[in-house]
């Protein structure tokens, strides 16, 4: 499955310095406002030991990652849903993401240009969440509107999704964000066609030091269980090409903090990755967590899916421990399952299937 995560903000908050960081794609990000004009869409690769390990085990051809598809949106204003600043436009290309990345500005540089009067989190926060849920209720009404005429003839689907959207609509209303709201996995699936930018899960990067960020920011993020990274985005971009040892040098984590927000991404939307190998190439496969064996088959190819067997499958780990494959069997580490089997993030499985 595709993975798309959207880089949303103010302007001058750092989301085109880190699209630049971790596609390592060229993209203005010059110090004005409205500088990124049209969307940029970058393709990351999901950093991962086990492909790296498991190529090297059955000396594969190829290496094949997981990626992230990251699409930087220009910055967004307040009126942005009224067509303020670059306005609808980039709503919505965010319509096509999976998930949202809130950049949020912490640091206190004064030669940046700021466009809010002084630093302040959870003020950009409501204004983004503000644009989103206006957007949202503009996209409920004009649904709602369509709708009316098949409810009053009394037809049943129309007369269930009415009943949806007015519940939408009336959380909307109170400034909720959807995705935080009480719905129904029953509604939420009514909403889904929709693409409605609140029903997305999201993670907010705050840009800037530790000390950058206040204790009653920290507080409300954690209050609220709303997943938050601090992250200096400028200096992950200075330090983008060092090895583990350099940035270690430089006082760094020896692991990039974006590998860390796309592991962040990957746990909000509940994904996980297994992995298969051979001679030809080492593969890792994102499939949503809870998925089943014919699941994991129809990632590779729908047929594999239909024409499911069953699922031969050992975990990583132990299929290193045993030096291959061989000798995994010998040890009778590798399990046939069958069609009720929950995939396992880490499980390295070959599927057979009767075509």
């Amino acid at each position: 499955m595709s993975l798309s995560i959207g880089i949303v903000g103010l302007p001058n908050v750092g989301k085109s310095t880190l699209f630049k960081t971790i596609t390592k794609k060229e993209v203005p990000c010059e110090n004005y406002p409205f500088c990124t004009i049209d969307p940029n869409v970058g393709v990351v690769a999901v950093p991962d030991e086990r492909v790296d390990k498991l190529a090297e085990l059955t000396h594969s051809a190829k290496k094949i990652y997981a990626t992230v598809d990251f699409v930087d949106i220009a910055g967004l204003v307040k009126g942005a849903s009224k067509g303020e600043g670059l306005g609808n436009q980039f709503l919505s290309h965010i319509r096509e993401t999976d998930a949202i990345v809130y950049v949020l500005r912490a640091f206190a540089k004064e030669n940046v240009v700021n466009v809010q009067e002084g630093v302040d989190i959870l003020r950009d926060k409501e204004v983004l969440d503000t644009e989103l849920i206006l957007k949202d209720m503009d996209t409920v009404q004009k649904r709602l509107v369509g709708l009316e005429r098949e409810a009053k003839m009394g037809r049943k689907e129309a007369v269930k999704e009415v009943a949806v959207l007015n519940k939408a609509r009336d959380l909307l209303d109170k400034g909720l964000v959807l995705s935080e709201a009480h719905i129904t996995d029953e509604e939420r699936d009514a909403l889904k066609n929709l693409c409605l930018l609140t029903l997305k899960k999201r993670v907010y990067l705050l840009n800037g030091t530790e000390s950058d960020v206040s204790d009653e920011a920290r507080k409300t993020f954690e209050q609220n269980q709303w997943p938050y990274l601090i992250l200096d985005i400028l200096t992950e971009f200075e330090a983008a090409d060092m090895t583990a040892d350099e940035r270690l040098g430089f006082g760094l984590p020896p692991e990039s903090g974006l590998n860390a927000l796309i592991r962040k991404c990957y746990e909000i939307l509940g994904l996980i990755t297994f992995l298969t190998t051979g001679p030809d190439e080492t593969r890792a496969w994102t499939i949503k967590n809870g998925a089943k064996a014919p699941q994991a088959g129809g990632a590779i190819h729908s047929d594999f899916e239909e024409f499911f067997i069953k699922a031969e499958v050992i975990n990583w780990q132990d299929l290193l421990g045993s030096s291959g494959f061989a000798k995994a069997r010998e040890k009778g580490l590798i399990r046939t399952e069958g069609k009720e089997y929950v995939v396992r993030d880490g499980d390295v499985i070959e599927i057979k299937s009767g075509k």
